[in-house]
């Protein structure tokens, strides 16, 4: 008996619910100060996931020729992406950027247009940019979202997430990012409430400027929130790159942030 259990659950949940992987990296300034070895590095991280969300692409000159680059390099990993980045976000007196999404086209296809979230861009400095993704004819919408800095009180802006759901009834939406906000805050009570999780729950994301009794990670900022009622987080986790380097200060040329990610089953 129990091992039929285990054979049933390893069926329905290879065969009947599809499984992906998700990456999201906050990538400090990515953009022509990368050289060709950095990006190099980057995309031997980012070759075993399916979907990468990338933030912090320099919205000037530099930023989508990166993006471009790093499609490339992973490309002559042995396998075929594609890309798609945003025009720079419209509101930010403080900072604009662009953000990126990446894909494996052999197992994810894009479905429509991406966009920036527009009903909101008033009120958040860098809307959130959305992409609808379909693995084996199962769609969902990730929407990369980078916040304002926590002494600007990003809270602020992460208050209007509770309306997106609404916004978009028929999205089984993935919200990823750096939130510059913990997890545990109050503001993602009412995600909370409508079945929202985090991958991540007292784990730190930044890098530290130096390690300090071999603690290197500085604040829970980057994170993923999924519906548990759509979705079946299967494993989740970080990659602490910097261990690969000598010191943070080489490993901050890559990022002053570490990649988070997913591995999910789609009802």
């Amino acid at each position: 008996m129990k091992k039929w259990l285990t054979l049933s659950f390893i069926f329905f949940s290879t065969v009947i619910f599809p499984q992906t992987k998700l990456l999201f990296w906050n990538l400090e300034n990515f953009g022509k100060s990368k050289s060709e070895t950095t990006i190099s590095y980057i995309a031997n991280t980012l070759r075993d996931y399916d979907i990468i969300a990338i933030q912090e692409v320099v919205a000037g000159y530099g930023g989508a020729q990166a993006i471009a680059k790093l499609t490339d390099e992973l490309n002559r990993k042995g396998a075929q992406w594609d890309y798609v980045i945003n025009d720079p976000t419209s509101n930010s007196a403080y900072k604009t950027e662009r953000y990126a999404f990446l894909w494996r086209t052999s197992k994810i296809k894009k479905i429509g247009k991406a966009w920036l979230e527009k009903k909101y861009h008033l009120e958040i400095d860098r809307e959130p940019y959305f992409c609808t993704f379909e693995y084996e004819k199962i769609q969902f919408t990730v929407a990369n979202f980078h916040a304002i800095t926590k002494k600007r009180q990003p809270e602020t802006e992460i208050k209007y997430f509770k309306f997106l759901p609404e916004e978009y009834p028929s999205l089984n939406l993935i919200f990823v990012g750096d939130f510059n906000c913990p997890q545990s805050h109050m503001v993602f009570n009412p995600l909370k409430k409508m079945g929202y999780q985090s991958i991540l729950i007292n784990q730190k994301t930044s890098l530290k400027k130096e390690c300090k009794n071999g603690n290197c990670l500085a604040s829970e900022f980057d994170n993923m929130f999924y519906n548990s009622s759509k979705i079946t987080a299967l494993n989740a986790g970080i990659i602490t790159f910097y261990k690969n380097f000598n010191s943070l200060q080489e490993a901050r040329i890559i990022s002053d942030h570490i990649p988070i990610w997913m591995e999910f089953s789609l009802y």
